[in-house]
């Protein structure tokens, strides 16, 4: 089973991801923030999946981005946010993937199912 960790601060993103993952057979954690995102993957090497908000508290989704990629720079990430204006910062081309949001998540679900494929 894949593990896949969750990254927003809103309460409602959160679970609605984890409860749509979980019922394509993924296992979730969710955090609120890239401070505990960095904490959890540090701790935890069975990662396997990052979606990634952007627009958080101190530490942004690019922020964390890049701390990633200097810790798991295989690990698959993708940045998940409201503004379609990150799209052009350079920071965010480090991602493997990057999905507006949606209340449709069809989208989500194919880029999580295609970096996860074997």
């Amino acid at each position: 089973m894949k593990n896949i960790l969750i990254v927003d601060d809103e309460e409602d993103i959160r679970s609605l991801y984890q409860c749509e993952l979980e019922g394509e057979g993924y296992k979730t954690h969710s955090v609120a923030s890239g401070e505990e995102a960095l904490q959890f993957i540090g701790a935890d090497t069975s990662v396997d999946l990052v979606i990634l908000d952007i627009k958080m508290g101190l530490l942004d989704g690019l922020q964390v981005l890049e701390r990633l990629r200097g810790m798991k720079s295989d690990l698959p990430v993708i940045l998940n946010s409201a503004y379609s204006t990150y799209k052009n910062n350079f920071t965010s081309w480090l991602a493997d993937a990057y999905l507006v949001k949606s209340p449709n998540l069809d989208e989500l679900k194919t880029q999580v199912k295609e970096l996860l494929a074997p």
